[in-house]
């Protein structure tokens, strides 16, 4: 579900500014634009008959960053075809310091299709990384850690934790469970000792050179990554 006080954009604002030129905004027929497709071949006439297509998208061109297969999509049209394959993962972030890599993690929860993120501490949360995928994932709110630990034992979802501390074991030889939660703290301060204490499991990722830790969201991704591996 979103999060009822950041509602999604309307369909018109999901696409990315097209192109302008030294005189203002081109006309819809004549820019071209620098990522993306621009209008439908053929005009109006030509237009797929399919629900699916977005009017405004077909007269006007589609610069949003979303695979092939969409282009021309609705939003909604977009997030109904996810919600029929999303796999079984969740990813859960704590977010007590507006930290900005948590936009980054939503964007890869997008990318590796996780069923949901929660957000744990605080409603708003910084989008700035998300890329705009956020409309496109459903994103549910946790009011601490109390709260989403009741969730997801009501949801029969078990917590794996990640994170490098005491006692967690290499992601790599550690069970991760087909349906679960991944939970993530923010950068530097790791997970919280309740957020810890809540979970089923707590994994890291090995590490070769001479840094303690890497930068959150590169780490959400890569446990995405190695659960996709496995189970994708």
């Amino acid at each position: 579900m979103t999060d009822a006080e950041n509602p999604p954009p309307s369909q018109g604002d999901a696409a990315e500014p097209r192109s302008t030129d030294a005189d203002g905004p081109a006309s819809s027929q004549e820019a071209t634009p620098t990522h993306g497709v621009g209008p439908w071949p053929g005009g109006a006439d030509a237009w797929p008959d399919d629900p699916r297509y977005d009017r405004d998208l077909l007269e006007n061109g589609d610069t949003r960053n979303v695979v092939d297969e969409y282009r021309y999509w609705s939003m909604d049209a977009i997030v109904a075809d996810l919600d029929a394959k999303r796999h079984p993962f969740h990813v859960a972030i704590e977010n007590w310091q507006h930290d900005l890599n948590i936009g980054s993690i939503v964007r890869s929860a997008n990318a590796f299709l996780a069923a949901e993120v929660h957000i744990v501490g605080k409603r708003r949360w910084n989008r700035r990384g998300a890329m705009v995928t956020d409309r496109y994932q459903h994103v549910r709110h946790h009011e601490d850690v109390a709260a989403f630990a009741a969730w997801a034992r009501e949801a029969g979802l078990p917590v794996i934790a990640v994170d490098n501390v005491e006692g967690s074991m290499p992601v790599d030889r550690a069970d991760l469970p087909e349906a679960c939660v991944l939970l993530f703290g923010q950068e530097g301060p790791g997970l919280s000792p309740e957020a810890i204490e809540a979970a089923t499991a707590v994994v890291e990722i090995t590490q070769y050179g001479s840094t303690r830790s890497i930068n959150a969201a590169s780490a959400a991704a890569v446990i995405m990554y190695e659960w996709c591996r496995r189970w994708a």
